[in-house]
């Protein structure tokens, strides 16, 4: 008998998630979360009915899902039952840790609010939408954290006691931080920033004691591969790109140039090094930059696209650079190197111009959601090649 069990161990049981076997005791885990451009649509959208948004924090929100394959555990030490020492559990519900527990909870919410009333948004699947008369509840989820407003608070109350009525929940008032962003909800607007997380990151890295500097990069930055430059420590140069990056959700202007410097990060040098730092020294002269979404302000839909010109020194590709606005709301931005070398000018507008076009269409088909129809968006290029060829297409 204790040979078998010894086998049936190896074979079906299991006492954490990371030994789990793809297929045979789990099959699809992936759980759809809220893009970053999402929630700052859903804020922009918020000061332009003038609507609150509330959070709410699902407790344990994994143990809802229902598990579909078979998992087994070993009893939990200090939980034996002395009279079936060498039997297992079998689970029913999730447990924090293994992998399709994420995607059992989104499948147990995504079934739960449809059932009172919610409709799911046609390309976002995070976000739920429930309409009654000329009022709107928006509710966005990130895994266990959700945010929602609505224009009747009548409607937010109610969207409350719905997930009460089948999770423990925490009702954490008025959004003030979620997935990293500190939101200060006002009342003439919304200020969307990250200063707790730039003070940090410059302890960090002591960087406090620095003197700043007035832009993130100089225009004639030079930068480039430097192979005859002193090696430096390229796990801090990754750490510190990192860092940046994760700041880029509420700070454009450091956009172009963190993706400048994350170009070197597998053989960084001392220039390279130099650089990063600066922006950190700029970081510390403008720790409060965010963005900001006024209310009463119009909320037509545009978009601005540019692009350099073999700006890369490493393969001589271009960076294509787009943002989009909802009124004077800043809402999406883009820098990124192209995949192609450009021949011209032209060529590097019109690829930059073809990626802005398919994050308006994204933000198009979300709006759409919302109740509102952007289909003649205007998008600006500086190129008069590029402008005639687009609009000859």
């Amino acid at each position: 008998m204790q040979d078998e069990l010894s086998q049936f161990q190896k074979l079906h049981m299991w006492d954490l998630g990371f030994y789990q076997q793809e297929v045979l005791d789990y099959t699809e885990v992936y759980a759809p979360v809220a893009r970053i451009e999402a929630i700052r649509l859903f804020l922009a959208y918020a000061t332009y009915v003038g609507f609150k948004v509330y959070q709410l924090d699902v407790k344990s929100a994994f143990l809802y899902g229902k598990v579909h394959e078979e998992v087994y555990v070993t009893q939990p030490l200090g939980f034996e039952d002395p009279n079936n020492i060498n039997k297992v559990y079998k689970l029913d519900k999730a447990l924090y840790g293994l992998h399709q527990a994420p995607r059992a909870w989104y499948e147990t919410l995504s079934k739960h609010l449809p059932s009172n009333g919610f409709d799911r948004g046609q390309i976002d699947s995070t976000l739920f939408i429930r309409k009654a008369g000329g009022d709107i509840l928006l509710v966005q989820v990130y895994v266990d954290d959700i945010i929602f407003g609505s224009t009747n608070e009548g409607m937010c109350r109610e969207f409350e006691q719905v997930m009460k009525s089948k999770f423990e929940m925490s009702n954490m008032g008025e959004l003030s931080f979620f997935l990293g962003l500190q939101v200060s909800q006002r009342e003439d607007g919304i200020y969307l920033h990250q200063i707790k997380y730039v003070q940090d990151i410059l302890s960090k890295y002591k960087m406090n004691d620095n003197s700043t500097y007035g832009t993130p990069i100089p225009v004639n930055h030079g930068l480039h591969p430097d192979k005859d430059g002193n090696d430096v420590d390229s796990r801090l140069y990754r750490g510190m790109i990192g860092s940046l990056m994760y700041l880029t959700a509420s700070r454009p202007d450091i956009m172009f140039a963190v993706c400048l410097c994350s170009r070197f990060q597998s053989q960084p040098k001392e220039s390279h090094m130099i650089a990063v730092k600066r922006i950190f020294r700029y970081l510390k002269g403008k720790p409060q930059l965010g963005l900001w979404y006024s209310k009463q302000q119009l909320f037509d839909f545009k978009a601005y696209t540019d692009s350099d010109y073999g700006g890369c020194n490493l393969d001589r590709k271009s960076t294509s650079g787009g943002c989009q606005f909802l009124g004077d709301r800043l809402v999406s931005w883009q820098c990124k190197k192209q995949s192609t070398v450009s021949v011209s000018t032209y060529e590097a507008e019109y690829i930059a111009a073809a990626s802005s076009c398919s994050q308006i269409l994204w933000i198009q088909q979300q709006l759409r959601d919302y109740g509102l129809n952007f289909t003649g968006t205007p998008l600006f290029i500086v190129n008069n090649a590029t402008i005639s060829i687009t609009i000859t297409r």
